[in-house]
């Protein structure tokens, strides 16, 4: 069972690199996710009520979420970085940022499974091979990926829809519902599929991810929907694609779950 495939088809996590060079002054990060890939020198980071932390060995600095930050490099020799923003998904009903902590740290030394990877990040980064831009971006969302399953297999995260799926038995209900959300699930279906109790496992998912499993099941299918609808999908089939029969019935639950009407999304996104 992949639990990751069908999550990361609807709300694959991206990053779009912005700098790639030498850092010897500061510089301010405010808006949104940033990934950070600390190559080589050294750096001091700041953020607002937290004690500045000195970085000097090659890491990988994961924002997951808006949390403003800053990095002055070193007086001499300053700090080799490149940097991506990142989007998880979108910010409304994306189950990937749930749970995440503010900053995720990732020195090298100590996961060397990251460091392929990042040693093609530096060759394209510092390097002026056509198509580089393009093929930073892509090692950068492949990093997402390889931060996400490190976050979920060595327990940093324990509540939302990645502290569910670090539990073998939540997972399977999880990748149950992502990956056939049209299906009518109930609560017992769902607590079948997780070999649990129906009242056991409608306790334990609502610790461990924050809502109840039906609540779940309706923010991951309207996410599903705002996809579709900003691929232009009209909203008739978007309902049929998400497990409703009505038009009218789908688009009063999205209002109620996404803050917007399906059409005010189609139109702004579209």
């Amino acid at each position: 069972m992949d639990i990751f495939a069908a999550l990361f088809a609807h709300t694959a996590p991206s990053a779009r690199t912005f700098f790639t060079g030498n850092l010897c002054a500061t510089a301010q990060f405010t808006e949104g996710g940033y990934l950070h890939f600390l190559k080589s020198g050294a750096l001091t980071m700041s953020r607002a009520g937290e004690s500045d932390i000195i970085l000097n060995e090659p890491m990988l600095l994961f924002f997951p979420r808006r949390r403003a930050h800053r990095f002055t490099g070193a007086a001499e020799g300053g700090a080799d970085l490149v940097c991506a923003k990142v989007d998880l998904g979108g910010d409304t009903g994306n189950p990937i940022g749930e749970g995440l902590p503010d900053l995720v740290l990732l020195p090298l030394a100590q996961h060397p499974t990251l460091g392929p990877a990042c040693d093609l990040l530096l060759v394209e980064g510092f390097g002026e091979n056509d198509g580089r831009q393009a093929a930073i971006d892509h090692l950068f969302d492949y990093l997402l990926i390889l931060i996400v399953r490190h976050v979920v297999a060595s327990g940093l995260v324990t509540d939302g829809v990645l502290g569910g799926l670090a539990d073998p038995r939540l997972a399977k209900a999880l990748t149950a519902m992502h990956e056939q959300p049209r299906h009518s699930w109930t609560l017992d279906d769902l607590a079948e599929v997780a070999g649990m109790s129906r009242t056991r496992f409608a306790t334990h998912f609502r610790d461990c991810v924050g809502r109840t499993p039906i609540d779940y099941l309706t923010r991951w299918r309207m996410t599903i929907a705002r996809e579709l609808l900003a691929k232009g999908k009209p909203v008739k089939t978007v309902a049929d694609r998400v497990g409703y029969d009505s038009a009218a019935a789908f688009s009063r639950v999205f209002a109620r779950v996404m803050g917007e009407a399906p059409r005010q999304v189609m139109h702004r996104l579209t």
